[in-house]
């Protein structure tokens, strides 16, 4: 890739803020070195690593690289036998925990079911250096001093030196303390000289003290000196510092010795760490411009929908759409100077470098970019009529280089294409470049203000017109490209915008031929037509967008209540077949009771079918949840058999409670259903029905109370014995006494009755809703 193309296209200005985002030097070394890539697989590889990436911070909010350093250069000093100083020992076990960090951060997302395969092949690479993290924190803290616990030898020598310190400290202070030596001093103060502790005395005093003298002030008034009382002290602290130093070194040697036994895994990590770093920063600079991953071809196919000058502020730039390599593999984009022309070609150039560098494009979803093998260029501004010979020899020069190394894997960028010659000279010049380029295979994307090479792209096959919209209205261009339509001169509407007489402007359209006018009504009309497709299309994919997302939302909702209908069926069926097979066992209790106490009134057989009627009744539990019949409204009397539906239940009906409603019985429970969810239940014949009519003389449709108002107690107290043994057979565990209120001897001799059954496990009085005193609320057992 040549330099100059690189520069043209402002891919430097790319990597600039690209290197914003990283976390280290590493990061920002792998920017500096980075290129457009030309193998197809490189390519896709690093845009998946980009979109990797961009998962993990969508998903965490950022990647913890924090404390990654450059430890290179330390790495290869230990190597050679340099001892490393504890800062770079710091950055060492800062770096090796950095990695550990990261390592576990990025494991644990792929363990929760993220897949990152390209960083987790990275951070697999990652090999633990714990034990020499370890070491280096036990000896260095974290502002570089080597701690006490370093070594037995460093501790020992640091009680001595702190114990001198004191005894310095002490005979000082005494000193400048004392009434009589205060006034020959400068200051009562005790400072360093020499690294010996010293105090300031007056001039004039100097012999008062003996010692050394170690400096003076500016003036000469003020000395340094170090008494003698404290020399003894002051050398053997100095001793033990030397003893010090030389524990200290010894330290940090053997430390460097353990970082040149780890040199290679280091290095490793290192490098694994800046591919990492890099990741992230290519990452967030896609979030940065709203960039999207592009799909990639080698075929020379570019599909740039909404396009983005990543350059420009991204709220202010106008996106553009582009097309190239399937239909045509030359696009000219005709217009008026300063309409943005330029822009849509350096725009084209500079994402198509961006995608060969692994970088996302500043572009709507569905773009497709292409690995080119060459990217040539000539862009440069027109200039003064004084040097528009040295313009076109420099841009011919250019021209000619490009033409000798062009193959069909290359992109060329011509702008404007034949300028700063003679206009007739410099269009057949263009036109004949293009044809040649075009022969080559190369893909072309050339911009001119020369009206002949609009009817070129019509006469040629696998070239396109293009322009750069302008808005007569404002006088300003839109910058928004128009593909298949020409650009066209706005001299005339803009003279006329800015007060040109009409006279004027008139006799100067009648000496333009009749072909150039209707040519020009017709690209106006092409471009209100382009103009009004473009609406539509926008029109269009709003609504689509809008019923796609409507129908995802109903999706959701559908499954969401399919879910919880079939929840609602399970839990029905399972809790009436629990309660069907409750009923059941009470049955078989009974009827085990009867054949014990009452073998002569009732007969086998009428046992037999009653057992059966209470098996038929118990529903069958489904893998799959039932269809709903759509059942024919009808009306219901009391006591009519019905089945519910929806529960697939078999059930009578008690009392119409509104209209198209019943309270049904469903073996003890009581509910309300709409008689579209009832279905009418054919009676089987009387004569399967009469042994267990005759077993207690009463109807098989056993109801849940019983009226005895009205009746006189002998009466009433068959009719409760009969009622109670129907209720225990149909497996009831409650039911109702109606007795009313009256003198109460009705009700004393229903509860005396029951209160010897032995099934009878509870009475009580109605409840407010259950009829108070004149109601008898039995419990079964």
């Amino acid at each position: 890739m040549q330099k100059r193309v690189l520069r043209l296209l402002e891919y430097d200005k790319v990597k600039e803020r690209l290197g914003k985002h990283v976390s280290s030097s590493l990061g920002k070394q792998r920017v500096e070195q980075l290129v457009p890539m030309f193998s197809l697989q490189d390519v896709k590889h690093q845009l998946d690593g980009t979109e990797e990436g961009r998962k993990v911070i969508r998903l965490r909010g950022q990647a913890p690289l924090g404390g990654i350093r450059d430890i290179r250069q330390s790495v290869k000093r230990a190597e050679i036998g340099g001892m490393l100083n504890p800062s770079e020992l710091l950055d060492i076990s800062s770096t090796i925990y950095g990695g550990r960090r990261f390592k576990t951060f990025l494991e644990n997302m792929v363990e929760d079911g993220v897949e990152l395969p390209l960083l987790h092949d990275l951070v697999s690479q990652i090999m633990h250096e714990t034990e020499l993290e370890q070491e280096i924190n036990a000896c260095i803290d974290q502002d570089g001093d080597l701690l006490d616990s370093a070594s037995d030898a460093l501790r020992r020598l640091r009680t001595q030196l702190r114990s001198f310190e004191s005894r310095v400290r002490e005979k000082l202070e005494s000193l400048i303390r004392s009434s009589s030596t205060r006034k020959m001093l400068s200051d009562a103060l005790i400072t360093i000289r020499n690294e010996r502790y010293v105090i300031p005395v007056k001039q004039e005093y100097r012999g008062s003290f003996g010692g050394m003298v170690h400096d003076q002030s500016s003036s000469g008034a003020t000395l340094f000196i170090e008494p003698q009382s404290v020399v003894s002290i002051n050398n053997q602290l100095k001793e033990v510092k030397v003893k010090e130093k030389l524990e200290i070194e010894r330290i940090l040697t053997e430390l460097t010795g353990r970082v040149a036994e780890s040199s290679e895994t280091l290095r490793h990590n290192v490098d694994t760490l800046a591919d990492i770093d890099f990741i992230f920063a290519r990452a967030l600079y896609a979030n940065e411009l709203k960039a999207t991953h592009p799909s990639m071809n080698d075929e020379g196919e570019l599909e740039i929908r909404n396009g983005r000058h990543p350059l420009l502020p991204q709220d202010e730039v106008v996106p553009s759409s582009l097309y190239l390599g399937r239909d045509y593999s030359s696009l000219v984009i005709t217009g008026p100077n300063t309409g943005g022309k330029t822009v849509t070609l350096k725009t084209a150039g500079l994402l198509t470098l961006m995608a060969q560098s692994g970088l996302h494009i500043p572009a709507d979803e569905g773009s497709t970019m292409s690995v080119f093998q060459q990217i040539f260029a000539d862009i440069g501004d027109e200039q003064s009529i004084e040097q528009s010979l040295s313009t076109f020899s420099s841009h011919m020069t250019n021209i000619v280089t490009i033409l000798e190394n062009i193959d069909h894997n290359s992109l060329v960028l011509f702008d404007e294409l034949g300028a700063g010659t003679d206009p007739q000279e410099g269009a057949a010049l263009a036109i004949s470049i293009l044809d040649y380029v075009y022969n080559r295979g190369s893909r072309v994307i050339a911009t001119t203000h020369y009206s002949e090479l609009k009817a070129y792209a019509y006469n040629r096959e696998g070239v396109m017109n293009a322009s750069v919209e302008f808005d007569v209205e404002t006088l300003r261009p839109t910058y928004r490209l128009l593909i298949g339509v020409p650009g066209r001169s706005n001299a005339f509407e803009i003279s006329r915008r800015l007060g040109l007489m009409d006279d004027i402007i008139d006799d100067a359209r009648s000496q333009i031929s009749s072909e150039s006018n209707k040519v020009d009504r017709m690209i106006s009309s092409l471009e209100d037509s382009q103009k009004q497709a473009e609406r539509d299309r926008e029109v269009a994919t709003d609504l689509r967008k809008e019923a796609e997302l409507l129908k995802k939302d109903l999706e959701t909702q559908l499954e969401k209540f399919e879910k919880q209908r079939e929840r609602m069926f399970e839990e029905a069926e399972q809790k009436a077949a629990e309660e069907v097979e409750k009923a059941q066992e009470q049955a078989k209790r009974i009827i085990h009771d009867l054949r014990t106490f009452q073998k002569g009134a009732v007969k086998e057989h009428q046992l037999i079918d009653a057992q059966k009627q209470l098996e038929d009744a118990k529903p069958e539990l489904r893998s799959e949840k039932p269809t709903q019949k759509k059942a024919k409204v009808r009306s219901y009397q009391p006591g009519d058999e019905v089945k519910v539906i929806s529960f697939n239940q078999k059930g009578h009906i008690v009392e119409q409670v509104g209209k198209n409603e019943y309270q049904v019985q469903l073996g003890i429970m009581k509910m309300n259903v709409k008689s579209n969810d009832l279905e009418a239940i054919k009676s089987k014949p009387a004569v399967e029905r009469k042994p267990f009519v005759t077993v207690r003389g009463s109807d098989s449709r056993v109801k849940t109370e019983l009226d005895l108002r009205g009746k006189r107690y002998e009466d009433a107290q068959m009719e409760v014995e009969r009622y109670i043994d129907d209720a225990l057979l149909a497996g009831y565990s409650q039911v109702s006494i109606i007795h009313g209120k009256g003198t109460g001897a009705l009700r004393k001799g229903v509860h005396e009755w029951l209160k010897r059954h032995s099934r009878v496990k509870n009475l009580r009085m109605g409840g407010m809703n259950e009829g108070g005193g004149g109601v008898t609320v039995v419990e079964l057992k």
